[in-house]
């Protein structure tokens, strides 16, 4: 539809409700459009803290997003300039992720995978029918229209999107997800519409199993396997799919683009459009079982980037990139921890560390200027490259060695990092300190009634207690309260404690912490460990929903 008069206010035509999502320079929230009732979703984007880059950016997202119209891409219906804020009005999707959509059902088969990845396709065919390349296809940008039984996909998110004519293949930067990322972009070759065929590969392939075909707890490990396309079908849980079905995923999995599947030759596979003859019926328990795990670890990226990026402000066991130098506890190797799967690269943003940031997305951008570009202004300050989600999905079996462990993680629920421009900063950072020196003054005294009131019921943590495992629940925690033996004389203290905001409800602290006490032969000893917490403003009462600790010798647990 075309532009909006430049007279038109936001407030002529649209009512504003409840808040949906929020991101350091912008707000999504329900709005009525007083014409017709009907109701969609604006996304606020406060253009004061925008660079001139930026701006040419929300224009280039607003443009292609303008002429995609298609019952399987969230559409944006207005686009409206106001002095400091520029409105997206987009369809109001109610059903979530389709991945946490598919765990939730009663039944799920290949065939329903084949319907899944058809409507991904049916979305990719007609972005490329327009010139344009997504280049951002995962999980987090897949939606369902609603809740109700058969609702639509609709491909979302389209901040990466570049309009490209024809079968042009050229270098557009470096931009996507790392378990995403195809060959060519890897490779920093030409590239064009079959980067999102890879990468709806790699989605299929996931829908298929519920692990990725891609992973490695190094990022260069990781690159280099998708460099090769190696990847196999390890047994047994393949050993059930159809040879279609991995017939398909071969040939989106192509390494050479030229002989890449396309979208609309893979419309035409049989595996698709003849599912009902071919693709199998047969319940995939198991898939849901490891699909349940890839989404919990999603869902903790943000929680876990923040932690990356305060820690690597004081902990000298992250290098100049916050990739992690951890001694792993349990079995004595030395690794490198991984990039984030599920965080979004962009290299035509990334420049210095600069107060001012760019326009925020469902996911942390990372990135930098390409070369030959000219800069715009202020942009991001940059995030880091390199963070855990935390090894393999626990129970859940994973490719060959050749191919890696199986992990995955999630959307920061529509928070990303960057600096806040807020009253009381200092004030509220110290509101998160005080809550922490509460929190291990209930560990201190083995008051569990006082932890359960500062902690989130569904608390997550990684600690060397938990032996490299993510544990979830306050059962864990609880058996250290009931048969801990609390030291009289104990006293912890708080060294180079870190803050991080993000938004007015969400808050990361990373510190070292040190211990003191009187050890069985009555000599002083001294502990330290290093650790991150996530906490959480629920009714307006700040909880902690993550951390995660490191370096503690066994002989005095701590929780």
């Amino acid at each position: 539809m075309a532009a909006p008069a430049a007279c038109t206010r936001f407030s002529d035509n649209y009512d504003l409700k409840e808040e949906l999502g929020k991101g350091a320079f912008s707000v999504v929230r329900r709005c009525v459009q007083k014409s017709t009732g009907l109701e969609f979703a604006a996304k606020i984007i406060n253009t004061k803290k925008l660079s001139a880059r930026d701006f040419q950016k929300l224009e280039r997202e607003a443009r292609i997003c303008r002429k995609l119209q298609h019952p399987n891409i969230v559409r944006l219906h207005d686009s409206i300039q106001e002095e400091h804020f520029h409105y997206l009005v987009f369809d109001l999707v109610t059903g979530g992720e389709l991945f946490e959509d598919i765990v939730a059902r009663e039944f799920y088969s290949e065939a329903d995978a084949s319907h899944c990845i058809q409507q991904i396709l049916e979305s990719v065919h007609h972005c490329h029918s327009n010139g344009v390349v997504h280049r951002d296809l995962k999980p987090e940008n897949l939606l369902l229209a609603s809740k109700a039984k058969g609702a639509a996909v609709k491909l979302a998110d389209f901040g990466l999107a570049i309009e490209v004519p024809g079968e042009q293949q050229a270098w557009f930067g470096f931009a996507g997800t790392p378990g995403y990322l195809s060959p060519e972009v890897l490779k920093k070759e030409p590239y064009g519409k079959p980067v999102d065929i890879w990468a709806c590969g790699v989605i299929l392939y996931i829908l298929l199993v519920g692990y990725p075909p891609f992973w490695d707890e190094d990022q260069h490990r990781l690159y280099a396997q998708i460099k090769i396309g190696a990847y196999d079908y390890p047994s047994p849980e393949w050993d059930t799919v159809t040879a279609e079905a991995k017939s398909l995923i071969n040939e989106m999995l192509t390494v050479n683009p030229s002989k890449r599947i396309t979208a609309s030759e893979a419309l035409k596979h049989p595996w698709i459009c003849q599912r009902e003859r071919v693709a199998s019926m047969v319940h995939r328990q198991e898939t849901v079982d490891c699909l349940k795990k890839f989404n919990a670890r999603r869902k903790l990226k943000g929680a876990i980037l923040t932690t990356m990026l305060a820690t690597r402000n004081f902990s000298s066991k992250y290098d100049a990139h916050g990739r992690s130098i951890i001694t792993k506890k349990g079995d004595g190797s030395q690794v490198k921890e991984s990039t984030d799967s599920s965080t979004t690269l962009e290299d035509d943003d990334i420049k210095e560390d600069k107060v001012k940031g760019g326009v925020d997305r469902s996911s942390t951008v990372i990135a930098k200027e390409p070369e030959g570009s000219t800069p715009g202004g202020s942009t991001p300050p940059q995030s880091p490259a390199s963070s855990k989600v935390g090894g393999p999905v626990p129970g859940c079996p994973g490719p060959s060695a050749a191919s890696g462990a199986p992990s995955g993680a999630a959307k920061s629920s529509g928070l990303t990092l960057g600096p806040l421009v807020i009253q009381g900063v200092q004030a509220r950072k110290q509101e998160i300190i005080k809550m922490t020196e509460q929190l291990i003054e209930a560990i201190n005294t083995g008051d569990y009634e006082a932890y359960t009131k500062i902690c989130d019921p569904h608390l997550t943590a990684f600690e060397p207690e938990a032996l490299g495992n993510l544990v979830e629940g306050m059962d864990f925690h609880k058996f250290y309260f009931d048969n801990g033996k609390n030291c009289k004389a104990l006293n912890t203290t708080i060294l180079n404690p870190h803050v991080h905001l993000m938004g007015d409800e969400a808050a990361c602290i990373a510190y070292v912490r040190l211990t003191q006490y009187m050890d069985k032969q009555g000599q002083a000893s001294t502990h330290q460990s290093e650790e991150t917490r996530v906490w959480h403003k629920r009714d307006n009462k700040w909880q902690n929903v993550h951390f995660h600790r490191s370096s503690v010798t066994p002989s005095f647990a701590m929780k």
